[in-house]
């Protein structure tokens, strides 16, 4: 395989803790300049993956090489190359933000002029010049997690591993996050993101690999996974359970999914002008009437709850349907 090609390699690789085996040979290539996202339910094995692939956990077999170096012999050259944000901030609290990113340029060996260049240049880019000569105490969670990036990036490595970055992030934060993810991936930075928000998969990835019980289930862009799931999906809305419980009846096996909270059905369809009119003729001739309808295109959600057998909550699905 071209090194030159793949900067991340992982190869049948495996970790068992006592009886417990948490990755069961996962497989993974990461392109130059691409991001790969690692998606999957809680469990699956995504940290234990990144924890490995960053040298910070040692795994039972396999290979895993990052930028062309070995994990396991050239561990000290890996680093060197790599940059880690975890799912919580690990900055010094007690430290300000401009003091926190030259103490870690200095732990890279840069000099106090370049450390502290690199540190301004980092506080304007991440929007934290105003707060740089407060504590890390006082910022808010966006604040923290733009810090958290930026220490890892101290000392611009070609390669980022990104766990779960948003985790715990208000939707203006975590959509600020992704301005600055976007802008790592402009410069050509290789990411490995693992992420429990399946549209950052869907609006930043280039590949994503799912994983479920250690083992890689599905990989491919986002829109060849939603290949997968195949058909338009007609969701349509009733007044009570009465009228919920006639449209079920009539519309028979083309239903794929109640949800009887919502008083809602999902409805699968190929050919959307002609699948929506037949199905609003079935309701119209049997006097069923719809408060609501919208057509969704299969989403992330659809290939993560297919491809892993999780069921949404509140909802119920049609007894062997796909």
């Amino acid at each position: 395989m071209d090194k030159t090609k793949y900067v991340i390699q992982a190869k049948n690789l495996k970790k068992s803790y006592g009886a417990n085996k948490v990755l069961k040979g996962i497989n993974i290539n990461v392109e130059r300049g691409t991001m790969l996202a690692l998606l999957g339910p809680n469990g699956a094995g995504k940290t234990t993956t990144v924890r490995i692939l960053s040298t910070l956990l040692n795994f039972d077999s396999g290979t895993v090489k990052v930028e062309g170096h070995d994990i396991k012999t050239d561990a000290d050259k890996v680093r060197s190359v790599i940059g880690l944000t975890g799912q919580s901030a690990a900055v010094d609290e007690l430290l300000t933000g401009r003091e926190n990113l030259i103490m870690m340029g200095r732990l890279y060996r840069l000099t106090a002029k370049s450390g502290k260049a690199r540190a301004d240049e980092l506080l304007q880019e991440f929007d934290l010049v105003e707060a740089a000569n407060r504590p890390a105490k006082t910022y808010s969670g966006g604040m923290r997690r733009r810090l958290d990036l930026a220490v890892s990036l101290i000392a611009t490595p070609p390669v980022i591993f990104l766990d779960e970055p948003t985790t715990g992030l208000d939707p203006r934060s975590r959509l600020a996050m992704w301005e600055i993810i976007r802008k790592l991936m402009d410069r050509g930075t290789t990411i490995l993101l693992t992420t429990q928000y399946l549209e950052e998969a869907d609006q930043l990835a280039d590949q994503i690999v799912v994983i479920d019980g250690g083992k890689v289930i599905a990989e491919g862009t986002a829109k060849q996974l939603k290949s997968k799931i195949g058909n338009d999906r007609l969701e349509l809305n009733f007044a009570d359970t009465k009228n919920l419980e006639a449209a079920v009846k009539v519309l028979g096996k083309n239903v794929t999914e109640t949800d009887e909270k919502e008083y809602s059905v999902s409805v699968a369809i190929k050919d959307t002008n002609k699948d929506v009119r037949n199905t609003l003729d079935i309701l119209a001739k049997e006097k069923i009437a719809i408060t609501s309808m919208t057509v969704h295109k299969p989403t992330l959600d659809d290939v993560f709850l297919s491809l892993t057998g999780k069921q949404k909550p509140t909802k119920t699905t049609k007894k062997g349907a796909k």
